[in-house]
């Protein structure tokens, strides 16, 4: 008799814990309060851009914070916040999830991570009247050809593995490689897809054709850790959507 009361014990103390933690995932609050508070630094064109004058935001991420709360049901309130402080953030529970994340082993120390539905790829660029100049990657590792990088930066790392026969011209901080690109100084600076988009429409730069991107690093949103029940929504939503084209459509939209 003692066996099975100890059976029956047990499985309900397992129900009990099962309703104690989705009692309190960050889902079940999110349905029952009707917001969904998102972590969002507004500094990341085009993945996220405050407007201080309405104090509204507007980019890549804010599209699938706005897509995520549309299909929850909910209103959606962004928390600002900036990258020092991003994580942090999420595991004191200031917001249940943040905008894009480059994922890396120090955060997945402290956070979750959802699935990754882009990557930072690493790709050069050079101003657009010497576009014809250059065609892929080869085209740039030449004697006599200037690619400009800032000191420090991983960026510097990547020129010097990927053009050892170019001319490498190292700038210091706050100085950037495309500066010296757009003031004539230099043929080829390297950057991120997404931070190439915004140049390419801010100042006219170009990619150079038949480079591949190198490097990618994917990109995920911040959940708390141990909320498994909100990590399994928010990694199925994206499957979902990945499956139906969201993503490859909002990356269509803001030149991603």
């Amino acid at each position: 008799m003692n066996k099975y009361f100890k059976a029956a014990a047990i499985a309900i103390l397992g129900m009990a814990l099962t309703g104690a933690a989705n009692a309190q995932s960050a889902l079940n609050e999110i349905l029952s309060s009707g917001v969904l508070k998102v972590g969002t630094t507004g500094d990341w064109n085009p993945m996220t851009v405050r407007d201080p004058a309405t104090n509204s935001y507007k980019g890549f991420d804010i599209d699938i914070m706005e897509e995520l709360a549309k299909d929850l049901g909910v209103e959606v309130e962004f928390v600002p916040t900036d990258w020092k402080t991003l994580v942090n953030g999420v595991v004191a529970g200031q917001y249940h999830i943040t905008g894009s994340a480059s994922i890396s082993p120090a955060r997945m120390k402290a956070a979750g991570f959802s699935e990754s539905y882009i990557s930072v790829e690493i790709v050069p660029f050079t101003a657009k009247e010497n576009a014809g100049k250059f065609d892929g990657h080869e085209a740039i590792n030449q004697t006599g050809v200037k690619v400009a990088t800032t000191l420090g930066t991983t960026f510097e790392k990547l020129v010097r593995t990927w053009y050892p026969n170019a001319d490498i011209k190292v700038v210091e901080a706050p100085a950037r490689g495309y500066q010296e690109v757009l003031a004539g100084r230099a043929d080829v600076f390297i950057t991120s897809n997404i931070e190439g988009s915004t140049l390419e429409e801010k100042f006219g730069v170009a990619r150079v054709s038949n480079a591949e991107a190198r490097s990618p690093t994917p990109i995920a949103m911040l959940l708390p850790q141990t909320d498994q029940v909100w990590i399994n929504y928010v990694n199925n939503w994206v499957k979902v959507k990945e499956a139906k084209g969201f993503f490859e459509a909002n990356k269509a939209k803001w030149g991603l």
